[in-house]
């Protein structure tokens, strides 16, 4: 039986089993909150289907999204994610993983969890289907982490951060999802 999805979700495997089981579910695990910060900072100028068919590169490259090992990768590290073709192979935002990781950790002693500081900034509520590229609560939410010093989390890559952990539902009517 044939299920109604987003138009996005296209017909390509991974894509699906993505749309199907996590995009737009509330995570409140820091490790998923964690892996997604990192994934959605790598897609800024690439699709999202380029991502997921590295993901699980990046998942091995970072060591599993392990938070505390991130923030403490070297200048060696840094040049072996370099050379790591399994992976986007950009400089700053292999760097800024890492100090987004220092960051992140920073809020977690600040907050209790990354999970309370981004479910903060609706006080747990979830944002219903708003289907733009950016709105008030991305820049907002932007505007902070970019204070605290965190890199490559521009407004529309919050807003798609805030729908894959699933503080904004952008279902589309029409899906069995929404």
């Amino acid at each position: 039986m044939n299920k109604n999805r987003c138009n996005w979700a296209g017909s390509e495997e991974i894509y699906i089993k993505y749309h199907d089981e996590e995009w737009g579910i509330p995570t409140h695990d820091d490790k998923e909150l964690f892996e997604m910060l990192v994934l959605e900072s790598f897609q800024a100028g690439l699709s999202w289907i380029t991502i997921l068919k590295k993901r699980e590169n990046f998942k091995k490259a970072f060591d599993d999204f392990d938070v505390a090992k991130v923030a403490n990768f070297n200048d060696d590290k840094v040049n072996e994610l370099l050379q790591n073709d399994g992976i986007i192979r950009h400089k700053g935002k292999i760097t800024s993983a890492i100090n987004n990781a220092q960051i992140f950790i920073e809020i977690q002693e600040e907050f209790g969890s990354f999970d309370d500081y981004i479910w903060g900034f609706t006080d747990g509520k979830i944002i219903k289907a708003e289907f733009l590229t950016e709105s008030e609560l991305s820049k907002h939410i932007s505007k902070d982490l970019k204070k605290r010093g965190m890199k490559f989390v521009g407004p529309t890559i919050i807003y798609s951060y805030l729908e894959s952990i699933g503080i904004i539902d952008n279902h589309q009517e029409s899906c069995f999802k929404y």
